[in-house]
């Protein structure tokens, strides 16, 4: 069997939806769940992004606005389907009724309200915290700084209050089993439930680093960049949104193709933070992720062309029982070192 030790990155990725996890190749994707019943359902569709086509997509710093616009969309998608099989009776014959229309409205209307509510908690209200110390503090420097750390506390604290929630902690573990499947995958190993279950529930290209590279760049473009008036600053930090997004998508696509010791410092952070926003998952949930992977990715295929060889189901049922011997491999049950 080929070297396993370098990673290599599969262009795959994924979100934790209810009960379930979505993953998406390319403009594939697919949404895998496990049903009241106990039943894995999987849905596969197609999703060509907002601005399919365009040379835009090519462009750095560009493309990440439309990349994190197209992950708000296919995550909203995402999650309405997965939540479809915990609805009651009345509310999925409602539903049928409605149509398909009436849904991507609604949807809609959620991201805008969600991505609106986001804007005004971690934007716009560590500015007007800081604004109550103008009187006290002359320093615009200092201010900034510490409209900065608010910002960042606020969203450490956001991610710690919500782990709390019984029903977030079991999406963090089909988080976990989502990143454990892309991780097993680019480390070389066959993707089976013994070495999913075996390998780190963290990932450099997680949602969650994304969000804090975020944080961070709007703390060092509100430092440069000011104007005197308080409306127009309320509005500059709305205006540069999507000139953060743009630069945060560059930092983490570096991150996902890089293993260098820059990157991995400027990753860690993030990678810190996953610690709050994954969880263990159970061999179940795993069963789930890869059946999501499966429906959109060639992993057979992809191990021969990056890691140079091949797997077969001989040899995979003799790795599954190897899996289980090989404990020295396992690292704290966050990391595997190989």
């Amino acid at each position: 069997m080929g070297k396993k030790k370098k990673m290599n990155y599969s262009g795959i990725g994924g979100q934790a939806v209810l009960e379930g996890i979505m993953m998406k190749n390319r403009e594939q994707y697919a949404v895998a769940v496990r049903k009241p019943n106990g039943e894995i359902e999987v849905e596969v569709e197609h999703y060509v992004g907002i601005a399919h086509g365009s040379k835009l997509l090519n462009l750095p710093f560009i493309r990440g606005i439309f990349q994190f616009v197209d992950s708000l969309i296919l995550g909203m998608r995402s999650l309405n389907y997965s939540a479809s099989f915990y609805e009651e009776e009345a509310e999925q014959e409602k539903t049928k009724k409605n149509g398909k229309a009436s849904d991507r409205i609604l949807s809609a209307l959620m991201m805008i309200v969600s991505l609106a509510l986001a804007i005004g908690i971690f934007m716009v209200l560590p500015y007007f915290i800081t604004s109550l110390f103008e009187e006290y503090i002359r320093s615009a420097s200092f201010l900034a700084m510490i409209e900065g750390v608010l910002r960042i506390l606020i969203f450490v604290c956001y991610v710690l209050s919500i782990s709390l929630m019984k029903d977030i902690r079991r999406l963090y573990c089909y988080h976990g089993a989502e990143h454990k499947c892309i991780n097993c995958i680019e480390k070389g190993r066959p993707l089976t439930v013994k070495n999913v279950m075996r390998s780190s529930r963290q990932h450099k290209r997680c949602g969650t680093s994304f969000l804090l590279f975020v944080m961070l760049v709007s703390v060092v473009l509100f430092f440069f960049i000011r104007v005197e008036n308080p409306v127009y600053r309320v509005l500059l930090r709305i205006a540069l949104i999507p000139v953060i997004a743009g630069i945060s998508y560059e930092i983490i696509r570096l991150a996902g193709r890089s293993s260098n010791i820059l990157v991995r410092i400027i990753s860690a952070p993030g990678m810190w933070l996953q610690r709050l926003t994954t969880r263990e998952p159970d061999e179940s949930m795993v069963e789930v992720a890869i059946a999501a992977v499966e429906a959109v990715f060639d992993w057979k295929a992809y191990l021969y062309e990056a890691f140079g060889y091949e797997v077969d189901d001989s040899w995979l049922k003799d790795d599954e029982e190897q899996a289980e011997d090989e404990d020295d491999d396992v690292v704290d049950g966050d990391g595997v070192s190989d």
